[in-house]
């Protein structure tokens, strides 16, 4: 399994961004894919995740109504879209993927993922 993110980049406070997580060598029928990240000094944080199944979603409180998760099957890419976003939402952005039953929800935990990417630096200025 190989996941690459993209999109990362330097953004005013208030702006946005979109970040693209595409997967590749899934043997998995279900799944889920995560997005974290961890700023410097800090421990890793979850942000959002999405169900392979279904497209059902959770998201971390401090980014609720401000990010958005979505998927497109098609392209094997998962995207977090970034808005009003905050310079204490700097951090290097990962996404991870692991197996999630059908009808389970997706969690933002960190240990229970088992394959990530390299990471995408996102910094906000203010």
């Amino acid at each position: 399994v190989q996941l690459v993110e993209s999109g990362g980049g330097l953004v005013q406070a208030g702006g946005s961004l979109r970040l693209s997580c595409v997967a590749s060598g899934f043997t998995l029928d279900y799944y889920a894919i995560g997005w974290f990240r961890q700023a410097p000094g800090k421990e890793r944080e979850g942000v959002s995740c999405i169900s392979s199944s279904d497209g059902s979603t959770n998201y971390a409180e401090s980014v609720k109504g401000r990010f958005t998760i979505s998927k497109d099957n098609a392209k094997n890419t998962v995207y977090l879209q970034m808005d009003s976003l905050k310079p204490e939402d700097t951090a290097l952005y990962y996404c991870a993927t692991r197996p999630l039953l059908p009808w389970a929800h997706c969690m933002v935990v960190a240990d229970s993922y088992d394959y990530w990417g390299q990471g995408t630096q996102v910094t906000v200025s203010s």
